[in-house]
């Protein structure tokens, strides 16, 4: 008997707490994209990029001056200088794949440094509107697959209004959160 009361308590307790829970969802990928700081962003990443690429340039220069001259002048040329030119040539070019290779990590690296800033400011927001707007969890909406989904619980909107972000008319027309 004391077991079946305490069953009904603990049923009673996790069905009172499940009720007490409010979802909602964000789209913070469409609220980066409104960003104005994600432009800078953008052009500071564009930036760095053309600075690697002017590295691997130079690298890819070099390289191709080495093979005209050899080219040029291999028929002249002794085995023995041969070889080492061929050797390195091969150098030279396990040297530019490591290049782009590492440039690819440099630019993912930069990528995410420039943009913890924006991922800190709008996590913040979020807590701000989830904190006020009495939201327990609140799931991304990028990047996640949902059955259903209830805009009405969508947040994106109130986390751009606390961003001070205005949201073009011709989005609003748009984005399903937005035409409640």
């Amino acid at each position: 008997m004391k077991s079946k009361i305490i069953f009904i308590c603990i049923a009673l307790l996790s069905t009172i707490s499940i009720a007490q829970s409010k979802v909602g969802t964000v789209d913070t990928e469409y609220i980066l994209k409104l960003m104005p700081e994600t432009a800078i962003v953008s052009e500071r990443s564009q930036a760095y990029g053309a600075r690697l690429d002017s590295s691997f340039s130079i690298k890819v220069k070099e390289y191709q001056t080495k093979i005209d001259i050899l080219n040029k002048n291999e028929n002249t040329m002794e085995t023995s200088a041969k070889e080492a030119t061929y050797k390195e040539l091969v150098d030279m070019e396990a040297d530019i794949k490591k290049y782009q290779l590492n440039a690819k990590k440099l630019m993912k690296i930069k990528s995410d440094e420039l943009m913890r800033p924006l991922y800190k400011k709008l996590s913040e927001a979020i807590a701000l509107v989830s904190k006020s707007e009495n939201y327990t969890q609140i799931l991304t909406i990028s990047g996640n697959e949902f059955a259903y989904l209830d805009n009405n619980f969508d947040i994106t909107e109130l986390v751009i209004k606390s961003l001070g972000i205005e949201i073009p008319v011709a989005e609003k027309n748009n984005y399903p959160a937005f035409r409640n």
